[in-house]
C-alpha cells in the first residue's frame, strides 16, 4: 500500500491564495473537476469503528470545450497513524492507501450493496490540483489542490513532510493552522454550528439548506 501524507488549509481569501500560487510558480496539472464521492460501511459502521474507509470517487471533467468520459477509483484506506503508533509527534495526517482504477462505479456499489456494504455518506467537491515550478527540487512530490466544497474552499497539500511545511510557509500559513480533519468531520461540524441536521455534502442541499434560513 502507498502511504498518504496530507494536511488541508482553510481558505478564507481566494484572490490572495491565487497571487500566492502564482509567486510561487504553480502551475495547473490537473483542470478542475467535480468529484462525486460515496463512502461505504456495514449497517453497524464496522469499517467505522476500525478507522478505515472505503470509498467510490467519480470525476468529471468541468471544461465544456473538452469531451471526456467520467473516470472512477475505488480507495481503501487503513487507520490514521497517529504519535503512538509512529513513534513521534505527527503534525500531518498520514495513512496508508490502495487504490484501484474501476470501468463502472455504478456496478461496484451494487456488488458492496450485495456484500452488505452500503453507501452512507456522499460528497462532492471541485477540485483543481497544482504543481510547484520544476526548478523547486524540494517540491517536486508535492501535489497542492484547491478544493471547492459546499462547506468552504481548502487547499490540500499532498506529499513529503518538509514540502507541506515549507509550501505552507511560503502561502502564508502557519502549522497552527493544519487541518487533519477528512471533509466528513469537517461537514458534521460546520452542521452542528449552523444548527442543522448532517446528512450528505452535496451543493443542491447546501443551496436548499440556505434557502430555507432566509
Amino acid at each position: 500500500m502507498a502511504e498518504e501524507r496530507e494536511i488541508k488549509l482553510r481558505i478564507e481569501n481566494l484572490p490572495a491564495l491565487q497571487h500566492a500560487l502564482a509567486n510561487l510558480g504553480a502551475r495547473i496539472v490537473k483542470q478542475r473537476v467535480h468529484e462525486h464521492n460515496t463512502i461505504f460501511d456495514t449497517p453497524r459502521f464496522t469499517l467505522a469503528k476500525r478507522e478505515q474507509l472505503l470509498r467510490i470517487r467519480t470525476e468529471t471533467l468541468v471544461a465544456k470545450n473538452r469531451k471526456t468520459s467520467p473516470h472512477s477509483v475505488v480507495t481503501f484506506k487503513k487507520p490514521i497513524l497517529t504519535a503512538a503508533s509512529a513513534g513521534k509527534i505527527e503534525r500531518h495526517k498520514v495513512r496508508e492507501e490502495a487504490e484501484l482504477k474501476i470501468s463502472d462505479a455504478r456496478a461496484l456499489a451494487e456488488i458492496f450493496d450485495g456484500l452488505g456494504l452500503r453507501g452512507w455518506f456522499r460528497y462532492e467537491k471541485f477540485r483543481t490540483t497544482f504543481q510547484l515550478r520544476a526548478s523547486n527540487v524540494w517540491a517536486k512530490r508535492l501535489l497542492l489542490e484547491l478544493d471547492e466544497t459546499p462547506i468552504g474552499i481548502f487547499l490540500e497539500l499532498e506529499g513529503p513532510a518538509k514540502a507541506i511545511d515549507r509550501a505552507a510557509q511560503a502561502l502564508g500559513f502557519d502549522k497552527k493552522d493544519y487541518i487533519l480533519a477528512n471533509y466528513l468531520v469537517l461537514y458534521r461540524e460546520f452542521s452542528v454550528s449552523r444548527g442543522e441536521e448532517p446528512g450528505d455534502m452535496l451543493f443542491s442541499q447546501r443551496k436548499h439548506g440556505d434557502r430555507s434560513r432566509k
